[in-house]
């Protein structure tokens, strides 16, 4: 039977960064992924480019790691506004098997966690499955990385109570054959606002970010185009919700669209297999619908298609593992300080409602840190958690869900552990 120091369960911005810290201080590691690939949110669901948060160098090791390997494959960029984050979600699964490899992390390709064996309140083995390869795994710590904290529910930890709280799902695609100089002209002359239309030149190319919504706290440039678009018939009123676009180092003529968000006449609860169909099958629809009003109505779209679109939905939280404390958004206001933190981050309390103006985007007034024990199992001696599954209150995740501090996450669980068995 195999046996691990650590044994982490998705591998996705968590779970990578804790497989690549783990291994390079030395412990036997795996990384058990259900995909065919690394990277989670960043490849599957193309969630880029990384939102910009304050950096403490706390736990920053791997992303400044991957930054650096991104950078050789030409697969990132620091945009003008100082946020090195742009990816390439394509290259980001060659540059983070060539990271854990050079690390010499174990990886499991599409494979499962069945069944979790423990006594007590020590976990002692877990069984996997993998098309027709099916046993067990020792491990001494076991790391749940799973975003969905599926593997939590399998050892039966403690699972918080979401009250029916939701936010809405996003499926995010690419739309290439523009003619980015063409579009760059058109959208920063039509909004002159710098702090939601930037465009600028990076290693020769033309890199940009605009957005708009139908809240209306913002007098959006892009408005007027979407109400004519939805009394055309050319969009459904839904589809206005959330639209924000960046280009994709590495993808010349490329944009990378943040939405649809997905609303339908209910809650839609990323847990239940049928609202995820309904859900998949509705923001094809909706990306249909964008991408022929963009085609339409943006310089530079003429000659435009539909280059990918996700395989994996964008779930802002969905299951939350209750840990050792309970990370709240009064912690969050209070800017807590902690000895030896995970992570120090100034993100916002950034929660997308299916109501129109209910969404919220609260700024912190200084940074703030969260503590290990909001990453380790109430119930288990030898289980972590990391990543959106942490354990926070609704309004806390929703500040910590972010890549660069589920990054740092990951990574402090895998020092964490190694001090442990020193």
């Amino acid at each position: 039977m195999p046996e691990y120091d650590l044994v982490i369960c998705g591998g996705g911005t968590a779970g990578v960064a804790a497989g690549y810290t783990a291994a390079k201080l030395g412990m036997k590691t795996l990384i058990i992924e259900k995909n065919i690939h690394l990277g989670g949110t960043i490849t599957s669901a193309l969630v880029i480019p990384a939102m910009k948060s304050v950096k403490k160098n706390i736990n920053c090791d791997f992303y400044n790691d991957f930054v650096k390997k991104m950078s050789e494959y030409g697969g990132q960029i620091t945009y003008c506004d100082g946020n090195d984050g742009w990816f390439n979600p394509e290259i980001a699964k060659i540059a983070l098997d060539d990271m854990l490899s050079e690390a010499g992390c174990e990886i499991l390709y599409d494979a499962a966690v069945c069944d979790v064996i423990s006594t007590n309140n020590v976990i002692n083995k877990i069984k996997i499955t993998s098309k027709m390869l099916s046993l067990y795994i020792e491990s001494k710590y076991f790391l749940d990385s799973t975003g969905d904290g599926n593997f939590s529910v399998l050892a039966k930890n403690k699972i918080l109570e979401n009250f029916n709280k939701f936010q809405q799902m996003t499926l995010r695609f690419h739309v290439s054959g523009i003619n980015l100089e063409k579009f760059s002209e058109w959208i920063t002359d039509l909004d002159k606002n710098r702090e939601v239309t930037t465009s600028c030149n990076v290693n020769n190319e033309i890199h940009l970010s605009t957005a708009c919504t139908w809240d209306t706290s913002k007098n959006w440039a892009l408005r007027p185009l979407f109400e004519e678009a939805v009394k055309a018939g050319d969009l459904k009123e839904p589809d206005t919700a959330y639209f924000q676009l960046f280009t994709i180092p590495g993808m010349p003529g490329t944009v990378s669209l943040n939405c649809p968000r997905i609303l339908l006449d209910t809650e839609l609860d990323p847990l239940n297999p049928y609202d995820v169909s309904k859900a998949l099958i509705q923001g094809r629809k909706q990306i249909w619908r964008i991408y022929n009003f963009m085609k339409k109505h943006f310089k530079g779209f003429e000659n435009s298609f539909i280059s990918n679109i996700a395989d994996m939905l964008g779930v802002r939280e969905s299951r939350r593992v209750q840990g050792c404390t309970i990370y709240t958004k009064d912690d969050i206001l209070q800017g807590k300080t902690y000895d030896n933190p995970v992570l120090c981050s100034d993100y916002p309390i950034d929660i997308h409602s299916h109501k129109k103006d209910s969404s919220v985007l609260d700024k912190v007034s200084q940074p703030y840190q969260l503590p290990i024990d909001a990453l380790r199992s109430c119930d288990f001696e030898n289980l972590y958690i990391a990543g959106r599954n942490l354990s926070a209150d609704f309004e806390a995740q929703a500040a910590l869900r972010i890549q660069t501090s589920c990054f740092s996450m990951g990574e402090a669980v895998a020092k964490h552990i190694r001090d442990i068995l020193r």
